[in-house]
């Protein structure tokens, strides 16, 4: 279990992200399209996973547009924006936004997500969603970064998460 805050507030998450240099566990998400992906899908390339609460806050607006802007500019690596929003719900956001350069996913049919990845909040107003976090993967699937956000209505750190991969 990891302590973060709401809004100074604290709250729990189910447990830890992965342990750098650990192998990460395969997940199966949902795409805006309906299709089911897992990491086997991503083979090969670097994969950064930007996981968030929900697209309809700010800060998670806010991440996805920031990470739809670097993605151009990373080479073999792919973004992954995973979150407990419907995939029409994403798909409805990224075509307002303009995002076309990440790859949403959505925990729609398997939420073995937020526990593999220790991200599920437990308690609190957020229950059930995922906490803010960065996880970075190199090509063979290796957790090279990790960032567990300690405040809810913070951003990550883009900069550290981007040079994981460059």
């Amino acid at each position: 279990m990891t302590k973060i805050t709401l809004k100074g507030n604290s709250i729990n998450t189910s447990g830890s992200l992965p342990a750098l240099k650990s192998m990460a566990r395969d997940f199966k998400l949902t795409k805006s399209d309906l299709s089911d992906v897992s990491l086997k899908d991503f083979s090969g390339k670097r994969k950064i996973l930007n996981i968030v609460p929900s697209l309809d806050t700010g800060i998670c607006a806010a991440s996805a547009r920031r990470f739809n802007n670097e993605a151009s500019k990373i080479k073999n690596t792919v973004i992954l924006t995973i979150s407990c929003d419907l995939p029409f719900a994403q798909k409805r956001f990224c075509e307002a936004e303009g995002i076309a350069n990440v790859v949403m996913l959505s925990e729609l049919r398997s939420k073995a997500f937020g526990e593999d990845y220790g991200v599920r909040i437990i308690d609190g107003p957020l229950a059930g969603l995922l906490s803010r976090a960065i996880v970075v993967l190199d090509e063979n699937n290796k957790v090279i970064y990790t960032e567990q956000v300690p405040e809810i209505a913070q951003e990550p750190q883009y900069d550290k998460a981007l040079a994981a991969v460059s």
